[in-house]
């Protein structure tokens, strides 16, 4: 059957749906990394701080988003697994459903609070109106965001990665386009970089729905699997929330790291935005690792197929392992190459200077956050999301922890160590998580297979 991870090699069949995973992921890394690149090379230090100076937000938010589409695919992901098509379709209604009110939601909430959010971040008053331009507009966009998201999860939940990395690298590549044409030829700014942004992210979440509509017929509900029941609601909000909860109280730490460094001024404001940039592109084969190995666990586990479980958790920790020590290596010695990238001129030398200290720091504790990447979305696809947010609240003190109790006496070098303590402290816990859901997931299946064959 087309795109069935529930035959053949487990390690070729993951191997398979996370290349176009990773090159997705990596296009919209390039073009978030093209807005700060282009904005810092052409605009300078300030405005490429303005840029940056809300990431921990708009990780908040879109993470959000992220995960509630990631979450409401995964029922899919089970009944394609079972065969129960009416099912399935019926899940990718109400999904559609859910999906259509969180994008109202969200956006009005985000884009009337953005006073509060950068009164709350400490952006100071030499980028505050560039940086409340760019993240309103990019909080304009969240229904695009969640077009996109939604509709390539549900193709990745019957095993096509392949056409969502299609249209993305597509939408990049107009990202990039549009980044030089708003900035330099209309003259917007940082507005225009944001411009850029949602518009690419429209079109390729239209372009998905299209080639949906087009050529998976699979993935159609007609008016027979248009009602919305309790339970089917309550199913989609138990798995999808709690995923996206996980990104935003995540995210709630980095915001106050986030407002501890924008606190120190100067140079360190780029500096950081510049490390997160190059951090979330390098982060992009544990996310689609991570990704790849939820939606063959899932359908695997839908299937009834022990095994394959087993194998597909085995294979993904070892996978995350090896990229946390090729990625780890790689931001540890040229992390400050890379941060030239996005920097030139008067100013940017001790900006340089400390971005790469920020990616080296990362880099010799990467291994740690491959093992939580892929164990997070593993238990979250086994049927344990409500646990699995816990390991973002673990995260979340953390980084707070670090930012009351270090940052005061050691400044910019605490900051410098956050992320890695926040990675250790979900690990104790999610590692462990994972596999009382595995072992969980094992009895469900035997059990189930028991009263199949009596």
């Amino acid at each position: 059957m087309q795109g069935t991870l529930t035959k053949g090699n487990p390690l070729k069949k993951i191997l398979l749906f996370t290349l176009p995973l990773l090159l997705g992921n990596l296009f919209q890394q390039a073009y978030n990394m093209a807005d700060a690149a282009i904005v810092g090379q052409t605009l300078g230090p300030n405005a490429l701080g303005a840029v940056g100076a809300t990431g921990s937000v708009q990780f908040l938010v879109l993470g959000f988003c992220i995960g509630i589409t990631s979450g409401f695919a995964i029922p899919v992901a089970n009944t394609f697994g079972a065969q129960r098509i009416d099912m399935l379709k019926r899940n990718v209604y109400t999904g559609s459903f859910l999906i259509l009110t969180f994008a109202i939601f969200l956006t009005l909430i985000s884009s009337l609070s953005v006073d509060l959010i950068l009164t709350f971040l400490q952006v100071s008053d030499e980028i505050y109106v560039d940086t409340y331009n760019y993240i309103f507009v990019i909080f304009l966009g969240i229904p695009f965001t969640l077009l996109y998201n939604y509709s390539s999860a549900l193709l990745r939940s019957i095993g096509d990665s392949t056409t969502p990395f299609l249209l993305l690298a597509f939408s990049s590549i107009l990202n990039i386009v549009l980044d030089f044409f708003c900035i330099l030829t209309l003259g917007l700014g940082v507005k225009g970089a944001a411009i850029a942004t949602i518009t690419s992210q429209a079109l390729s979440g239209i372009l998905c729905l299209f080639v949906i509509y087009k050529k998976f017929p699979l993935l159609h509900f007609s008016k027979e699997h248009m009602v919305l029941k309790k339970n089917n609601i309550l199913t989609m909000l138990n798995i999808g929330v709690p995923m996206g909860l996980q990104f935003s109280i995540t995210a709630i730490g980095s915001m106050v790291m986030q407002s501890a460094n924008n606190a120190l001024g100067g140079f360190y404001v780029p500096a950081y935005a510049a490390g997160c940039k190059i951090n979330s592109f390098m982060m992009s084969p544990f996310d689609a690792l991570a990704n790849a190995t939820c939606t063959f666990c899932s359908q695997n586990y839908g299937a009834l197929e022990e095994e394959r479980v087993t194998d597909g958790i085995k294979i993904g920790v070892a996978l995350g392992i090896l990229w946390g020590v090729i990625g780890g290596f790689i931001l540890a010695f040229g992390g400050e190459f890379l941060s030239s990238l996005f920097m030139s001129g008067e100013g940017s030398y001790e900006a340089i200077k400390a971005s790469g200290e920020y990616l080296a720091c990362l880099g010799y504790f990467y291994v740690l956050l491959g093992i939580l990447e892929v164990t997070r979305l593993v238990t979250q696809g086994l049927g344990m999301s409500k646990r699995a947010i816990l390991a973002g609240a673990f995260e979340m003190v953390a980084r707070i922890t670090m930012v009351y109790f270090f940052v005061p006496t050691y400044a910019y070098k605490a900051i410098c160590y956050t992320d890695q303590a926040a990675w250790l402290a979900a690990d104790l816990y999610i590692v462990p998580m994972c596999y009382i859901a595995y072992k969980h997931v094992v009895k469900d299946i035997r059990q189930t297979l028991l009263i199949n064959n009596q």
